[in-house]
């Protein structure tokens, strides 16, 4: 039988994704590392050749501008930790995830999506949600699902026009 609900967050989920697939399939190799600013967030080889991501534990202001490498570690950290949340596995640490590398990652971004899009199609939506909203009263699932389609959609646009400013200025 047919949930709605469910077939609402599936239906603006798949909208989503393909705006997200839109971008990640014209990325061009150095697109991810592009700093468009003199202030921005990036990635950084570490001294074991993990790529580590700028952070701060409070937002600097003025906020830094992300690169694209940045941006798709947000979005699979972010996303890496709602499905661990969701799927009941156990949660990684901000520092546990990587980024890995500019070939790498929109096949980790395209995982994601299918890992997610699977979920989403077995989750309880009325359980209580346990991200990203710890201990909210009232939040179940179906919160948790619409959270990540606003998420994603906000990370997609900010891929976007990033990849759309870097063409235009070389």
């Amino acid at each position: 039988m047919s949930d709605p609900r469910r077939d609402l967050l599936l239906d603006q989920y798949e909208l989503t994704r393909a705006l997200f697939e839109y971008h990640l399939e014209r990325l061009l190799p150095d697109d991810h590392l592009w700093e468009p600013a003199p202030l921005c967030w990036t990635v950084h080889l570490d001294d074991r050749g993990r790529w580590v991501p700028d952070w701060a534990d409070e937002e600097p202001d003025p906020v830094p501008v992300p690169t694209i490498a940045w941006l798709t570690w947000h979005i699979g950290w972010w996303w890496s930790t709602a499905l661990d949340h969701t799927l009941g596995r156990p949660v990684r640490e901000r520092t546990d995830v990587h980024w890995p590398g500019g070939e790498e990652a929109v096949t980790w971004m395209r995982e994601l999506c299918e890992e997610w899009a699977e979920a989403l199609r077995g989750m309880d939506l009325d359980a209580p949600a346990a991200f990203p909203w710890q201990g909210a009263p009232g939040r179940t699932n179906a919160h948790t699902a619409a959270w990540v389609n606003a998420e994603l959609m906000k990370n997609a646009a900010e891929i976007g026009q990033l990849r759309m400013a870097r063409a235009a200025s070389v």
